[in-house]
């Protein structure tokens, strides 16, 4: 039986590697795809934690993972230059803050929300911790769609453009890369750090339950 699992995940797996490099050759579009079905993964690999681990129905999860995102797109971008004089004094190209100090603070924002979120509502429990998180969900996504008047922060439905590729270890996801004799465009390999990122929270997922906390 075990012998079948490996057999199994390897097969799985080694689909999931060549998986782009068939589709991206009808184009960039179906790859993008699969880049957007992996972020959901890992969306989901988190709400899992929430309400498949925990039991709590948290129906405004997404609004963390939409605080955290626009944090790394304003830093990342020329956008506050452009529309801050202020800010353009002192940072005319815009802040491209490197990759090590943009996730964390993410991160950091999103748990804050969290927290904030979390405080008044530790005591719901069912259908009452559902309302609240939904409707907290819903205020999340009308105020950042409307922070564009009278100050634009988010640049409203139209949302922030000319983002920084992600770059690690003098590698640019946002050029071409040769591997191999193949060429992998941006969106295959955002594909493999995706589905690098899913395997690990995968890790984290399996442990997490595995472990004192989770018993």
């Amino acid at each position: 039986m075990q012998k079948n699992k490996l057999i199994v995940f390897g097969l799985a797996a080694l689909a999931l590697l060549v998986l782009p490099l068939g589709v991206q050759q009808l184009g960039n579009g179906p790859v993008r795809i699969l880049d957007l079905a992996l972020l959901y993964v890992l969306l989901a690999l988190g709400l899992n934690i929430v309400v498949g681990y925990a039991g709590l129905l948290d129906l405004g999860y997404v609004a963390f993972y939409a605080v955290g995102a626009y944090m790394f797109a304003l830093l990342s971008s020329p956008h506050l230059a452009e529309n801050f004089e202020w800010f353009a004094a002192h940072f005319p190209e815009g802040l491209h803050s490197p990759l090590w100090v943009v996730i964390p603070l993410g991160a950091a924002l999103a748990a804050l929300a969290g927290v904030v979120l979390g405080s008044p509502t530790l005591k719901l429990r069912g259908d009452y911790l559902a309302i609240v998180t939904l409707g907290f969900g819903e205020i999340i996504r009308v105020f950042l769609n409307n922070m564009e008047y009278p100050v634009n922060v988010t640049n409203g439905p139209r949302g922030i453009g000319q983002i920084d590729p992600i770059h690690f270890w003098g590698l640019s996801l946002g050029e071409p890369l040769e591997v191999l004799g193949l060429t992998l465009p941006p969106v295959t390999l955002y594909y493999y750090l995706f589905l690098a990122l899913v395997v690990g929270s995968v890790l984290v997922c399996v442990r997490l339950e595995r472990s004192r906390i989770g018993r």
